[in-house]
């Protein structure tokens, strides 16, 4: 897998090349199954790479998106990392079994906080181990993190195996920023994807990502971004809708 930073034409970005980049976020603990079924289809209308969807609706999710093809991940352990190890494995493998193809992770926030890197490594390679060959990413929630912090969470989910550091959950009330996906790109080099998440609502900060280092975003303006970008090559300038200020 070569995780370099995507590459993108943003003077000339195309449809293709930012839905390839999508994870269309489906999280919300309130949305009713009509509510997720109506995200299920404007996902599959925009062909997204993928949506991350709350674990309940994992089979659910497969079965609307067969043919479509759009992939079907979940979160593990989401919002706050703090269930056991014990717990964030036998998670990952009813996903699994459910039909989940990436797993998004919090790692154990706290325990970052506390400079234990032992056990942030431990309990992201037993979810790594778990997954086998089904990609692994790991929320470091980089609000609560300093930059030494993002730094040594980036390396402990490398070492652990995981195909992907990211940046948030889109619930701890911050976001992606450009100077994070920098930091954790730099410590983590070619090897590791990394996705960046929460905030991610139009394409412009979408595009500041992409140039940052990110290979994969979270966001649930998917809808937004891509009309945005259907406009900027029919018109050649921007639109006046802007961000989706109601996504996350």
């Amino acid at each position: 897998m070569d995780n370099a930073a995507f590459s993108v034409d943003q003077p000339h970005v195309t449809a293709d090349a930012v839905r390839a980049l999508i994870d269309h976020a489906i999280l919300k603990p309130e949305l009713t199954r009509s509510d997720v079924d109506a995200q299920l289809d404007e996902a599959a209308a925009y062909r997204v790479f993928s949506v991350c969807v709350r674990p309940s609706d994992v089979a659910h999710a497969v079965a609307r998106l067969a043919g479509t093809g759009v992939g079907v991940g979940t979160v593990i352990g989401f919002p706050h990392g703090t269930t056991s190890t014990e717990a964030k494995v036998a998670e990952s493998l009813q996903a699994l079994a459910d039909g989940a193809f990436e797993l998004d992770m919090v790692q154990n926030i706290g325990a970052a906080k506390s400079g234990d890197w032992e056990r942030v490594e431990a309990d992201v390679r037993a979810v790594v181990d778990a997954a086998g060959s089904t990609v692994v990413k790991v929320i470091l929630e980089t609000v609560f993190l300093t930059d030494d912090e993002v730094v040594a969470a980036s390396r402990a989910a490398q070492s652990a195996g995981a195909a992907f550091v990211k940046t948030s959950t889109g619930f701890a009330g911050g976001g992606a920023t450009a100077e994070h996906i920098a930091l954790m790109r730099a410590t983590v080099g070619t090897d590791t994807g990394v996705k960046a998440s929460g905030g991610v609502r139009g394409l412009d900060t979408l595009l500041e990502m992409v140039g940052a280092g990110a290979n994969r975003i979270g966001t649930s303006a998917s809808a937004r971004i891509l009309d945005e970008v259907a406009h900027r090559a029919e018109t050649g300038a921007a639109s006046a809708l802007g961000d989706d200020t109601t996504s996350y």
